[in-house]
Protein backbone atom coordinates (compact mmCIF):
# COMPACT_ATOMS: atom_id res chain seq x y z
CA UNK A 1 0.00 0.00 0.00
CA UNK A 2 2.86 2.59 0.81
CA UNK A 3 3.89 2.22 -2.47
CA UNK A 4 0.90 2.56 -4.37
CA UNK A 5 0.44 5.45 -2.29
CA UNK A 6 3.81 6.88 -3.39
CA UNK A 7 3.11 5.95 -6.98
CA UNK A 8 -0.07 7.66 -6.66
CA UNK A 9 1.02 11.15 -5.07
CA UNK A 10 3.94 11.49 -7.84
CA UNK A 11 1.01 10.50 -10.49
CA UNK A 12 -0.91 13.81 -9.38
CA UNK A 13 2.05 15.69 -8.86
CA UNK A 14 2.98 14.89 -12.78
CA UNK A 15 -0.76 16.23 -13.70
CA UNK A 16 -0.95 19.00 -11.45
CA UNK A 17 2.68 21.15 -11.19
CA UNK A 18 3.92 22.05 -7.89
CA UNK A 19 6.24 24.90 -7.52
CA UNK A 20 8.37 24.24 -5.11
CA UNK A 21 10.69 26.79 -4.52
CA UNK A 22 11.70 30.25 -5.60
CA UNK A 23 11.93 30.11 -9.90
CA UNK A 24 10.00 26.60 -9.27
CA UNK A 25 11.93 22.93 -9.61
CA UNK A 26 15.86 23.61 -10.53
CA UNK A 27 15.31 27.51 -10.15
CA UNK A 28 15.39 27.95 -13.81
CA UNK A 29 12.01 29.35 -14.40
CA UNK A 30 10.30 26.80 -16.51
CA UNK A 31 6.92 25.22 -16.23
CA UNK A 32 5.53 22.43 -17.67
CA UNK A 33 1.81 23.56 -17.22
CA UNK A 34 -0.06 23.34 -20.94
CA UNK A 35 -3.13 25.61 -20.04
CA UNK A 36 -1.98 29.01 -17.78
CA UNK A 37 -4.20 32.25 -18.53
CA UNK A 38 -3.37 34.37 -21.35
CA UNK A 39 -6.00 37.46 -20.51
CA UNK A 40 -7.11 38.35 -17.14
CA UNK A 41 -7.82 41.73 -14.99
CA UNK A 42 -8.64 42.51 -11.40
CA UNK A 43 -12.63 41.91 -12.32
CA UNK A 44 -11.63 38.66 -14.99
CA UNK A 45 -10.30 35.65 -14.86
CA UNK A 46 -9.48 35.55 -10.77
CA UNK A 47 -10.46 32.92 -8.89
CA UNK A 48 -9.37 34.80 -5.60
CA UNK A 49 -7.64 37.66 -3.80
CA UNK A 50 -6.12 37.91 -0.13
CA UNK A 51 -5.10 40.66 2.09
CA UNK A 52 -1.70 40.72 3.02
CA UNK A 53 -0.86 42.47 6.23
CA UNK A 54 2.54 44.42 4.83
CA UNK A 55 3.79 44.17 1.72
CA UNK A 56 6.60 42.16 0.59
CA UNK A 57 8.76 41.05 -2.43
CA UNK A 58 8.76 37.01 -1.92
CA UNK A 59 7.31 34.93 -4.03
CA UNK A 60 4.93 31.97 -3.19
CA UNK A 61 5.46 28.15 -3.27
CA UNK A 62 2.69 25.88 -4.03
CA UNK A 63 2.58 22.00 -3.09
CA UNK A 64 -1.20 20.29 -3.46
CA UNK A 65 -3.51 21.91 -2.40
CA UNK A 66 -0.64 24.11 -0.31
CA UNK A 67 0.90 27.27 -0.85
CA UNK A 68 3.40 29.22 1.56
CA UNK A 69 4.47 32.65 1.50
CA UNK A 70 7.06 34.41 4.04
CA UNK A 71 5.83 37.56 5.04
CA UNK A 72 7.23 40.46 7.04
CA UNK A 73 5.31 41.72 10.29
CA UNK A 74 6.77 45.05 11.09
CA UNK A 75 4.60 46.50 13.98
CA UNK A 76 5.00 43.27 15.67
CA UNK A 77 8.86 42.99 14.84
CA UNK A 78 8.11 39.57 13.52
CA UNK A 79 9.22 37.30 10.69
CA UNK A 80 6.27 34.99 9.29
CA UNK A 81 5.55 31.72 7.54
CA UNK A 82 1.92 31.79 5.79
CA UNK A 83 0.11 28.46 4.67
CA UNK A 84 -3.04 29.27 2.46
CA UNK A 85 -5.70 27.15 1.29
CA UNK A 86 -5.29 27.20 -2.88
CA UNK A 87 -8.74 26.61 -2.77
CA UNK A 88 -9.56 29.69 -1.60
CA UNK A 89 -6.78 31.50 -0.12
CA UNK A 90 -7.76 30.82 3.59
CA UNK A 91 -5.25 31.05 6.02
CA UNK A 92 -4.33 27.73 7.08
CA UNK A 93 -1.30 28.50 9.88
CA UNK A 94 0.74 31.16 10.61
CA UNK A 95 4.49 30.89 11.84
CA UNK A 96 6.68 33.38 13.17
CA UNK A 97 10.03 34.52 14.28
CA UNK A 98 10.61 37.47 16.76
CA UNK A 99 13.68 39.32 15.78
CA UNK A 100 14.05 43.09 17.51
CA UNK A 101 17.53 43.97 16.50
CA UNK A 102 18.35 46.32 14.04
CA UNK A 103 19.16 44.72 10.76
CA UNK A 104 19.97 47.12 8.20
CA UNK A 105 18.25 47.06 4.40
CA UNK A 106 17.03 48.94 1.59
CA UNK A 107 13.82 50.75 1.60
CA UNK A 108 12.92 48.66 -1.26
CA UNK A 109 13.83 45.44 0.34
CA UNK A 110 11.37 44.75 3.18
CA UNK A 111 12.06 41.57 5.62
CA UNK A 112 11.37 38.30 4.67
CA UNK A 113 12.13 38.70 0.94
CA UNK A 114 13.77 35.23 0.15
CA UNK A 115 10.60 32.46 -0.76
CA UNK A 116 10.66 29.38 1.26
CA UNK A 117 10.77 25.97 -0.43
CA UNK A 118 9.42 22.64 -0.16
CA UNK A 119 10.02 19.01 -0.38
CA UNK A 120 6.21 17.85 0.17
CA UNK A 121 6.88 16.85 3.36
CA UNK A 122 8.22 20.22 4.97
CA UNK A 123 9.25 24.04 4.26
CA UNK A 124 11.93 25.80 4.76
CA UNK A 125 11.92 29.56 5.46
CA UNK A 126 15.07 32.07 5.25
CA UNK A 127 14.94 34.83 7.28
CA UNK A 128 17.71 36.36 6.96
CA UNK A 129 19.60 37.54 10.08
CA UNK A 130 16.41 35.94 12.33
CA UNK A 131 18.11 32.64 10.64
CA UNK A 132 15.92 29.44 9.41
CA UNK A 133 13.64 27.61 10.21
CA UNK A 134 11.72 24.43 9.23
CA UNK A 135 8.25 23.05 9.41
CA UNK A 136 5.82 20.23 8.23
CA UNK A 137 2.84 20.70 6.79
CA UNK A 138 0.88 20.99 9.68
CA UNK A 139 3.22 24.26 10.83
CA UNK A 140 5.03 22.26 13.76
CA UNK A 141 8.16 23.63 13.64
CA UNK A 142 11.14 20.53 13.02
CA UNK A 143 14.17 22.59 13.77
CA UNK A 144 15.59 26.42 13.94
CA UNK A 145 19.19 27.33 13.33
CA UNK A 146 20.71 30.84 13.97
CA UNK A 147 23.68 31.53 11.35
CA UNK A 148 24.34 34.75 12.34
CA UNK A 149 23.34 38.29 11.22
CA UNK A 150 23.77 39.70 7.47
CA UNK A 151 25.97 42.84 7.89
CA UNK A 152 25.07 44.57 4.47
CA UNK A 153 22.86 47.94 3.59
CA UNK A 154 20.63 46.51 1.21
CA UNK A 155 19.31 43.32 3.24
CA UNK A 156 19.43 39.96 1.74
CA UNK A 157 17.26 37.99 -0.36
CA UNK A 158 18.67 34.52 -1.37
CA UNK A 159 15.93 31.87 -0.90
CA UNK A 160 16.87 27.86 -0.09
CA UNK A 161 17.11 25.48 -2.19
CA UNK A 162 16.46 22.04 -1.78
CA UNK A 163 17.99 18.65 -3.58
CA UNK A 164 18.15 15.63 -1.87
CA UNK A 165 18.29 15.43 1.44
CA UNK A 166 19.52 19.09 1.72
CA UNK A 167 19.05 22.44 1.76
CA UNK A 168 21.12 25.15 0.27
CA UNK A 169 21.60 28.69 1.39
CA UNK A 170 23.50 31.47 0.84
CA UNK A 171 24.67 33.73 3.64
CA UNK A 172 25.11 37.11 1.41
CA UNK A 173 25.50 39.58 1.04
CA UNK A 174 28.09 40.08 3.75
CA UNK A 175 31.39 40.37 4.56
CA UNK A 176 32.46 36.77 5.06
CA UNK A 177 29.36 35.77 2.40
CA UNK A 178 29.25 31.83 1.99
CA UNK A 179 27.29 28.91 0.75
CA UNK A 180 25.90 26.25 3.01
CA UNK A 181 24.34 22.89 2.76
CA UNK A 182 22.11 21.66 6.24
CA UNK A 183 20.62 18.28 6.43
CA UNK A 184 16.86 19.05 5.76
CA UNK A 185 15.53 16.84 8.25
CA UNK A 186 18.20 17.82 11.25
CA UNK A 187 19.04 21.23 9.94
CA UNK A 188 22.65 20.20 10.99
CA UNK A 189 25.44 21.96 9.01
CA UNK A 190 26.95 19.46 6.02
CA UNK A 191 29.38 21.74 4.52
CA UNK A 192 30.24 25.73 4.21
CA UNK A 193 32.13 27.17 1.13
CA UNK A 194 33.18 30.86 0.95
CA UNK A 195 33.01 32.88 -1.77
CA UNK A 196 35.60 32.76 -4.29
CA UNK A 197 37.97 36.31 -3.97
CA UNK A 198 37.33 39.32 -5.87
CA UNK A 199 39.73 42.14 -5.63
CA UNK A 200 38.61 45.82 -6.76
CA UNK A 201 41.55 47.63 -6.23
CA UNK A 202 42.60 45.59 -3.04
CA UNK A 203 39.66 45.65 -1.09
CA UNK A 204 37.57 41.69 -0.44
CA UNK A 205 35.48 42.71 2.60
CA UNK A 206 32.24 42.90 0.52
CA UNK A 207 31.57 46.66 1.38
CA UNK A 208 31.87 49.77 -1.08
CA UNK A 209 35.12 50.19 -2.32
CA UNK A 210 35.86 54.38 -2.33
CA UNK A 211 38.66 54.20 -5.02
CA UNK A 212 36.41 52.10 -7.73
CA UNK A 213 32.96 52.91 -6.68
CA UNK A 214 32.29 49.29 -6.94
CA UNK A 215 29.72 47.33 -4.56
CA UNK A 216 31.20 43.57 -3.85
CA UNK A 217 27.88 41.60 -3.23
CA UNK A 218 25.33 38.87 -4.78
CA UNK A 219 21.78 38.41 -3.96
CA UNK A 220 21.63 35.54 -6.60
CA UNK A 221 19.99 32.16 -5.65
CA UNK A 222 21.55 29.20 -6.00
CA UNK A 223 20.68 26.96 -9.02
CA UNK A 224 20.99 22.93 -10.40
CA UNK A 225 21.40 21.92 -13.29
CA UNK A 226 21.93 18.82 -14.91
CA UNK A 227 25.15 17.39 -16.57
CA UNK A 228 26.95 14.26 -18.17
CA UNK A 229 28.47 14.01 -15.11
CA UNK A 230 25.81 14.59 -12.77
CA UNK A 231 24.09 17.53 -10.92
CA UNK A 232 25.27 20.64 -10.21
CA UNK A 233 24.72 23.82 -7.97
CA UNK A 234 25.51 27.16 -10.00
CA UNK A 235 25.69 30.32 -8.64
CA UNK A 236 26.53 34.10 -9.26
CA UNK A 237 29.45 35.23 -7.32
CA UNK A 238 30.85 38.67 -7.57
CA UNK A 239 33.05 38.35 -10.45
CA UNK A 240 32.36 34.83 -11.18
CA UNK A 241 30.33 31.98 -12.15
CA UNK A 242 31.01 28.41 -10.37
CA UNK A 243 29.71 25.11 -10.26
CA UNK A 244 29.27 23.06 -6.97
CA UNK A 245 29.25 19.48 -6.08
CA UNK A 246 25.75 19.66 -4.27
CA UNK A 247 26.93 16.29 -2.16
CA UNK A 248 29.95 17.60 -0.65
CA UNK A 249 30.68 22.04 -1.59
CA UNK A 250 33.69 20.90 -3.70
CA UNK A 251 33.84 23.71 -6.29
CA UNK A 252 33.86 22.01 -9.84
CA UNK A 253 34.47 25.02 -12.03
CA UNK A 254 35.12 28.66 -11.88
CA UNK A 255 34.53 30.94 -15.20
CA UNK A 256 35.58 34.71 -14.47
CA UNK A 257 34.53 37.88 -16.22
CA UNK A 258 31.26 39.17 -14.18
CA UNK A 259 31.47 42.36 -12.47
CA UNK A 260 31.63 42.40 -8.58
CA UNK A 261 27.64 43.48 -7.82
CA UNK A 262 25.12 40.74 -9.26
CA UNK A 263 21.29 40.91 -8.23
CA UNK A 264 20.23 37.81 -10.65
CA UNK A 265 20.75 33.98 -10.20
CA UNK A 266 22.12 32.07 -13.35
CA UNK A 267 19.90 31.52 -16.19
CA UNK A 268 20.66 28.12 -17.71
CA UNK A 269 19.25 25.77 -20.14
CA UNK A 270 20.44 23.41 -23.15
CA UNK A 271 23.75 23.30 -21.80
CA UNK A 272 24.71 26.62 -21.54
CA UNK A 273 24.97 29.01 -18.42
CA UNK A 274 24.21 32.99 -18.66
CA UNK A 275 25.23 35.55 -15.44
CA UNK A 276 24.30 38.45 -15.29
CA UNK A 277 25.85 41.82 -13.51
CA UNK A 278 23.74 44.26 -12.01
CA UNK A 279 23.83 47.67 -12.50
CA UNK A 280 25.35 48.28 -16.30
CA UNK A 281 27.46 45.24 -15.68
CA UNK A 282 28.70 42.53 -17.28
CA UNK A 283 27.05 39.58 -19.15
CA UNK A 284 29.27 35.81 -19.16
CA UNK A 285 28.08 32.60 -21.03
CA UNK A 286 30.10 29.40 -20.64
CA UNK A 287 28.90 26.16 -21.06
CA UNK A 288 28.53 23.86 -17.53
CA UNK A 289 29.96 20.93 -16.41
CA UNK A 290 33.69 21.66 -17.05
CA UNK A 291 36.61 21.45 -14.56
CA UNK A 292 38.37 24.10 -12.95
CA UNK A 293 39.28 27.65 -14.14
CA UNK A 294 36.91 27.47 -17.66
CA UNK A 295 37.39 31.36 -18.39
CA UNK A 296 39.16 30.85 -21.36
CA UNK A 297 36.44 28.62 -22.89
CA UNK A 298 33.61 31.52 -22.17
CA UNK A 299 31.11 31.43 -25.00
CA UNK A 300 30.66 35.41 -25.31
CA UNK A 301 30.82 38.11 -23.11
CA UNK A 302 29.62 42.06 -22.77
CA UNK A 303 29.91 45.16 -20.93
CA UNK A 304 28.09 47.85 -19.38
CA UNK A 305 24.95 46.36 -20.55
CA UNK A 306 21.26 47.93 -18.72
CA UNK A 307 20.46 47.10 -15.68
CA UNK A 308 19.04 43.76 -14.76
CA UNK A 309 17.75 42.90 -11.14
CA UNK A 310 14.92 40.06 -12.78
CA UNK A 311 16.46 36.81 -13.92
CA UNK A 312 15.63 35.66 -17.82
CA UNK A 313 14.88 31.90 -19.63
CA UNK A 314 16.29 30.10 -21.69
CA UNK A 315 14.64 28.57 -24.83
CA UNK A 316 15.79 26.83 -28.19
CA UNK A 317 19.09 28.45 -28.22
CA UNK A 318 17.97 32.45 -26.65
CA UNK A 319 18.25 33.70 -24.02
CA UNK A 320 15.83 36.17 -23.04
CA UNK A 321 16.15 38.77 -20.42
CA UNK A 322 13.82 42.11 -19.16
CA UNK A 323 15.65 45.22 -17.96
CA UNK A 324 14.34 46.66 -15.51
CA UNK A 325 14.05 50.19 -17.94
CA UNK A 326 10.91 47.83 -19.67
CA UNK A 327 13.19 46.82 -23.04
CA UNK A 328 12.88 42.99 -23.93
CA UNK A 329 16.29 41.00 -24.99
CA UNK A 330 16.34 38.33 -27.00
CA UNK A 331 20.27 37.08 -26.84
CA UNK A 332 21.66 34.00 -29.14
CA UNK A 333 22.55 31.54 -26.40
CA UNK A 334 26.03 30.20 -28.29
CA UNK A 335 27.07 33.65 -29.37
CA UNK A 336 25.23 36.90 -27.23
CA UNK A 337 24.06 38.34 -31.11
CA UNK A 338 21.14 40.47 -30.19
CA UNK A 339 17.79 39.44 -31.71
CA UNK A 340 16.00 41.69 -30.94
CA UNK A 341 15.20 44.39 -28.12
CA UNK A 342 12.18 45.70 -27.99
CA UNK A 343 10.38 48.13 -24.80
CA UNK A 344 7.45 46.53 -23.89
CA UNK A 345 6.15 49.04 -21.51
CA UNK A 346 6.47 53.18 -21.03
CA UNK A 347 9.22 54.84 -19.43
CA UNK A 348 8.73 55.07 -15.37
CA UNK A 349 9.45 54.13 -12.24
CA UNK A 350 6.12 52.13 -11.83
CA UNK A 351 6.35 50.85 -15.03
CA UNK A 352 10.25 49.19 -14.26
CA UNK A 353 11.08 45.55 -13.74
CA UNK A 354 12.35 43.51 -10.86
CA UNK A 355 10.96 40.51 -10.91
CA UNK A 356 11.91 37.29 -13.06
CA UNK A 357 10.23 36.12 -15.50
CA UNK A 358 8.81 32.00 -16.18
CA UNK A 359 8.19 30.35 -19.31
CA UNK A 360 5.62 27.58 -20.15
CA UNK A 361 5.68 26.27 -23.50
CA UNK A 362 6.28 29.48 -25.88
CA UNK A 363 5.10 32.12 -23.65
CA UNK A 364 7.22 33.78 -21.25
CA UNK A 365 5.33 35.94 -18.37
CA UNK A 366 6.86 38.40 -16.33
CA UNK A 367 5.32 40.83 -13.99
CA UNK A 368 6.61 44.57 -13.87
CA UNK A 369 6.36 47.37 -10.56
CA UNK A 370 2.75 48.46 -11.40
CA UNK A 371 1.81 44.57 -11.42
CA UNK A 372 0.82 44.67 -15.13
CA UNK A 373 1.93 40.97 -16.15
CA UNK A 374 3.42 41.49 -19.70
CA UNK A 375 3.43 38.51 -22.16
CA UNK A 376 5.66 37.23 -24.75
CA UNK A 377 6.42 35.01 -26.96
CA UNK A 378 9.75 32.73 -26.70
CA UNK A 379 10.64 33.56 -30.31
CA UNK A 380 13.38 35.62 -31.75
CA UNK A 381 11.13 37.93 -33.69
CA UNK A 382 9.68 39.85 -31.21
CA UNK A 383 5.93 39.01 -30.05
CA UNK A 384 3.69 40.79 -27.70
CA UNK A 385 0.82 38.41 -26.72
CA UNK A 386 -0.82 40.63 -23.97
CA UNK A 387 -0.05 42.84 -21.06
CA UNK A 388 -2.74 42.21 -18.08
CA UNK A 389 -3.31 44.85 -15.37
CA UNK A 390 -3.87 44.23 -11.85
CA UNK A 391 -5.04 48.11 -11.13
CA UNK A 392 -1.37 49.51 -10.34
CA UNK A 393 -1.28 46.77 -7.68
CA UNK A 394 2.42 47.57 -6.77
CA UNK A 395 4.84 44.47 -6.60
CA UNK A 396 8.85 43.44 -6.72
CA UNK A 397 7.34 39.54 -6.70
CA UNK A 398 7.82 36.72 -9.32
CA UNK A 399 4.98 34.52 -10.49
CA UNK A 400 4.30 30.86 -9.04
CA UNK A 401 2.67 28.38 -11.59
CA UNK A 402 0.84 25.48 -10.91
CA UNK A 403 -1.97 23.48 -12.16
CA UNK A 404 -3.79 26.06 -14.64
CA UNK A 405 -3.10 29.21 -12.54
CA UNK A 406 -0.56 31.91 -12.21
CA UNK A 407 0.00 33.46 -8.36
CA UNK A 408 1.21 36.70 -7.88
CA UNK A 409 2.11 38.55 -4.96
CA UNK A 410 1.41 42.15 -4.82
CA UNK A 411 2.42 44.55 -1.74
CA UNK A 412 -0.70 44.55 -0.75
CA UNK A 413 -2.56 40.47 -1.92
CA UNK A 414 -2.00 37.25 -2.98
CA UNK A 415 -3.80 37.07 -6.59
CA UNK A 416 -4.68 33.60 -7.93
CA UNK A 417 -5.11 34.07 -11.41
CA UNK A 418 -7.03 31.67 -13.32
CA UNK A 419 -9.59 28.90 -13.17
CA UNK A 420 -8.35 25.36 -12.88
CA UNK A 421 -9.07 22.90 -15.41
Amino acid sequence: MKYLLIALTTTLALQAENWPMWRGAGGVGISNEKNLPLKWSTTENIAWKVALPYRGNSTPVIWGEKIFLTQPLEEEQERALICLDRLDGKVLWRRAVKYTATENSHRTNPYCSESPATDGERVVAVFGSAGVVCYDFAGKQLWQRDLGKIKFTWGSAASPVIHGNLVYIYRGPDPKSHLLALDKRTGKTVWQLKDPPVSIEGRTDGFRSNKSREWICSFSTPILVSTAKGVELVMNYPGSLAGIDPATGKRLWLCEGLNPLIYTSPIAGEGVVVGMGGFHGTTVAVKYGGRGNVTKNTLWRTVRTPNRLGSGVVHKGHVYVLNTNGIMECHDLKTGKVKFSERVRGRGAKQESWSSMILAGDRIYIPNQSGETIIIRANPKFELLGINALDNALTNSSLAASDGQLFLRTHKHLWCIGNRQ
